[in-house]
């Protein structure tokens, strides 16, 4: 018997076996730009697996990295019927790693789908979905229900999700993301849609990690301390869902419990502590925490956290000179400028062997200090910091420019940013929303010791009002206004920016002066740029790693002479090569260290000594 063959539907029916096979083909990255060496190492069936929060920690969670499925629709579209492929979270779409490397854009919308199920263990508890950070608004369905929506790139935020789940089974989660980078009134950082010079690619989407833990109905939702060292004292509030119940606290070295006292929800709990080791850059000790919800007698919740006993403060020396201190002793902060982008992550590292990378060597550098640049981290990188001791200051990611003037050499003055009434409404309330939840996220770690609310004049409005804001928010850190920016008699600090070599072109008595960017002196290596462009950019460049290294120790000793005249702090630019800037002390990649480590690293040492000799 003839067999009739329908060469037509064979064909469809191959294609169609293409298309599926090309969607659930395996991870790898996209494109062929410059990678580090740990993208070789992503394992996309096990992304970041590392505890997200450890400030807070429980023993129960689930990681919701890996692949899920993605859409890029126009803006005001339903979901989508079917998705375009496969994407790695937490990896922004544009990113290499994120397997797509696909731009948004403002007309458009990311869509991001996939299921999981509740662990039977679970069963009882409430179900806490959380997001480390989505750039920039979030729309979250359970199940095809909404339940919430988030604005602002760079903080966590949750839901509890336990309303919205199925009795048992599979639970289908999706997100709409929209992000107009340069084309809206939201802090963005460096981000542009067109990169050049000094701004880099978009980021859109997840791009920390996603994430379940199980709960009790009421349960611990944060625990913030600080400590007074002069009065040997640590101070602990801890919030829960209700005031109900009772909170006790244990403080620990190591196994040992130091002391431990209870208070209610919301209460300062005061610790006392007989001869606190104290936290610094060289011996930074972190006390361990126990944090415990008692209610009629029962433990409902417990968490692990950790502290330490450090305190930033100022005082004039023995000239008159302001100056920081830390634990009560004159200490010169010094670090580089730290933009925390990746060339296969953007701005989420590769792996957290990555993350601990770059603060690693700038230890080895002989800096005490990391000035993170117009960007927020996760909490990982901040935990590490704490562990390793080092010093940050923590910027504000700039938004929209508008129409502004800026006038550096103006000091006790300079204009604000020029908005359209209607765009600084909508701006300003942007940037109180996130500046206070990036406060609120960055305050429980005690390597933050300065908050820098504005950066030059990029957006810089109402600095005075800004400052008390964030003095209200946190009042245990310094405030360095504008780096660089628009000069306002607030705050702690007046910082002055100037490339490529140090200077002090202006002082203020009243304040701590500090020089919070200079150097950029460039060396582009062959093999490891961005791209191989003749519009890689430095403020200066030389040729050779010995010229760079010899540049940078005489920046080192003019800027040694200037301590006792009234520095306090310095940053230089940069930690790493970015895109096709190349003033880094590493290329993009992390392969090549561009100067003399040892050199460098003699050269801090002895600036951060001038201050105390």
């Amino acid at each position: 018997m003839k067999t009739s063959i329908d060469f037509k539907k064979m064909a469809a029916a191959f294609t169609a076996l293409l298309l599926t096979v090309g969607a659930n083909a395996q991870w790898q990255p996209a494109g062929d730009k410059l990678k580090t060496r740990w993208a070789a190492e992503v394992d996309p069936g096990n992304v970041l697996p590392e505890y997200p929060r450890p400030q807070l920690e429980r023993q129960q969670w689930m990681n919701l990295n890996g692949e899920w499925d993605y859409a890029v629709r126009p803006c005001g579209e339903a979901e989508p019927a079917s998705y375009d492929g496969r994407i790695l979270v937490p990896f922004a779409i544009e990113s290499s790693l994120s397997g797509v490397q696909k731009e948004v854009g403002k007309d458009n919308e990311l869509w991001y789908t996939r299921t999981f199920e509740v662990p039977s263990a679970w069963k009882g508890k409430d179900v806490l979905l959380h997001f480390g950070a989505v750039d920039w608004r979030a729309d979250v369905y359970v199940n095809d229900i909404i339940i919430g929506s988030h604005e602002g790139g760079y903080t966590p935020f949750t839901f509890n999700v336990t309303p919205y789940l199925n009795a048992k089974g599979s639970q289908k989660l999706t997100v709409r993301v929209w992000d107009p980078t340069d084309s809206g009134y939201q802090p963005r950082g460096k981000q542009v849609s067109k990169p050049q010079s000094i701004w880099y690619t978009s980021v859109t989407g997840i791009w920390q990690t996603v994430w379940l833990e199980p709960v009790a109905d009421d349960h611990v939702t944060s625990v913030n301390s600080v400590a007074d060292v002069q009065a040997k004292v640590m101070n602990v509030t801890v919030g829960t869902v209700s005031s109900a119940g009772i909170v006790e606290v244990r403080l620990l070295d190591g196994e040992t419990v130091v002391v431990s006292a209870k208070g209610t929800p919301g209460t300062g709990i005061r610790l006392a502590v007989e001869n606190p080791q104290l936290w610094t850059p060289d011996s930074p000790f972190l006390y361990g925490m126990e944090v415990t919800l008692l209610k009629s007698g029962k433990a409902v919740d417990k968490v692990k956290s950790y502290s330490a006993f450090r305190t930033i403060t100022v005082a004039k020396d023995s000239k008159g000179i302001k100056r920081m201190l830390l634990n009560g002793e004159p200490l010169f902060q010094f670090g580089p400028l730290d933009q925390g982008w990746w060339p296969d992550g953007l701005y989420t590292a590769p792996s957290d062997e990555a993350l601990v990378f770059d603060i690693q060597k700038t230890k080895e550098f002989g800096f005490n200090m990391i000035r993170k640049h117009v960007k927020v981290e996760p909490a990982r990188w901040y935990y590490h910091c704490d562990r390793l001791g080092m010093l940050v200051w923590q910027d504000m990611p700039s938004g929209e420019m508008g129409f502004y003037k800026w006038e550096p050499n103006v000091y006790m003055g300079g204009y604000d940013i020029e908005r359209k009434p209607e765009a600084a409404i909508v701006a300003e309330a942007n940037y109180y929303k996130e500046w206070g939840e990036i406060i609120d996220f960055c305050k429980v770690f005690p390597c933050v010791v300065v908050w820098v609310p504005f950066n030059e004049g990029w957006s810089q409005f109402k600095t005075e009002d800004a400052v008390a804001f964030t003095r209200a928010k946190d009042p245990s850190r310094l405030i360095d206004p504008a780096s660089g920016g628009n000069h306002r008699p607030c705050g702690d600090i007046l910082d002055v920016h100037h490339y490529p070599d140090p200077t002090m072109p202006v002082s203020d008595a009243t304040r701590v002066n500090v020089l919070g960017e200079y150097g950029g002196i460039g060396l582009p290596v062959p093999g490891h740029v961005w791209k191989d462009d003749p519009k890689n950019w430095g403020y200066v460049q030389f040729k050779t790693s010995g010229e760079v290294t010899a540049e940078y120790v005489k920046y080192a000793k003019k800027l040694q002479d200037l301590v006792p005249r009234g520095y306090s702090a310095a940053v230089y630019t940069q930690t790493t090569d970015v895109e096709i800037e190349v003033n880094g002390l590493m290329t993009y990649d992390r392969e090549v260290i561009k100067l003399d480590m040892e050199q460098v690293r003699a050269a801090n040492e002895a600036v951060i000594a001038e201050m105390t000799r």
